[in-house]
């Protein structure tokens, strides 16, 4: 090659570094192979194999139901209490094994992120992907008590259910990948993610009714405001105004703003999504080195 001639690099990419999420549409094949993975494992050499799926959401919910709806008589004024707990409980649940799959990404598939470059967001993206694949048993059962029941579906909510699941994916990629960048480096940040998922059933609708919030945030109204404008808070009244209520005789009343802390939710969660997003690439750079 003489001096003078230069090579052309515009065509090659900065090792280690890409475009963050927007790299997932590039890759939908290794995505689908890691979605294959995650679901292939998860229940590998088991003896009821998939029917842990439907197991543990049972078994959550039965003993909620007793305590909550039975000793503590919870479910007096709240006609078919049974679909309103449940429809609660998969909504949590949803948001937990998300939130904490895509936290954990990262550190259990190390061996492929010391020894080649990909998109490491396809990690968490992929472990939010496997959550909903077992999600999907337990909204199968949930449609089924509620058509046992005389369950009519709507547009409207079957159209805010959707919206609810989205919020729930959305806010868990965003807290996923910022706790999960945190968590290659410092590996404490897995107790904040336990507490935040502990917190997650107690902070939500989902045991108690968001009128008993009210009575007693009665003289502070921003408090108010601002426990509804949680996005699981706001997804689990959207699960229950589409697949509780109609259920029932009762008409089931939000607050008259709730559709302000509803958009109030979804800017929380596209500064989760944001932040993020940020907080992971500034730590990914380290990741073969941290791990």
């Amino acid at each position: 090659m003489s001096v003078g001639t230069r090579l052309d690099v515009s065509e090659y990419d900065v090792p280690g570094r890409g475009r963050g999420l927007l790299d997932v549409f590039q890759w939908r094949y290794l995505l689908r192979l890691l979605v294959r993975k995650g679901t292939a494992t998860r229940y590998r050499n088991s003896v009821l194999g998939w029917v842990w799926s439907y197991v543990k959401p049972a078994s959550q919910f039965l003993i909620y139901y007793f305590v909550m709806g039975i000793i503590l008589q919870f479910h007096r004024d709240v006609q078919n209490f049974a679909i309103y707990l449940f429809a609660g409980v998969v909504v949590v649940n949803l948001f937990n094994e998300a939130f904490g799959n895509a936290t954990n990404a990262i550190v259990d598939n190390r061996a492929l992120v010391k020894k080649i470059y990909l998109p490491r967001e396809l990690f968490p993206i992929a472990a939010i992907i496997v959550a909903f694949v077992h999600f999907l048993p337990q909204l199968v059962i949930l449609l089924l008590v509620c058509l046992l029941v005389g369950w009519t579906p709507t547009l409207l909510g079957l159209g805010g259910a959707l919206l609810g699941i989205l919020l729930v994916v959305a806010f868990a990629l965003g807290l996923g990948l910022f706790f999960s960048g945190l968590n290659v480096r410092f590996r404490d940040a897995q107790n904040f993610v336990d507490l935040i998922k502990m917190f997650s059933t107690w902070t939500s609708p989902v045991l108690y009714t968001w009128a008993l919030v009210a009575d007693a945030l009665r003289d502070h109204d921003w408090l108010l405001f601002l426990y509804m404008s949680n996005p699981l808070t706001v997804a689990v009244e959207l699960f229950h105004v589409g697949f509780w209520e109609p259920t029932t005789t009762q008409s089931y009343v939000l607050p008259e703003w709730f559709g302000y802390a509803s958009l109030v939710a979804v800017g929380v969660t596209l500064v989760a999504l944001v932040a993020g997003q940020w907080t992971f690439r500034r730590f990914e750079r380290t990741f073969a080195q941290d791990l």
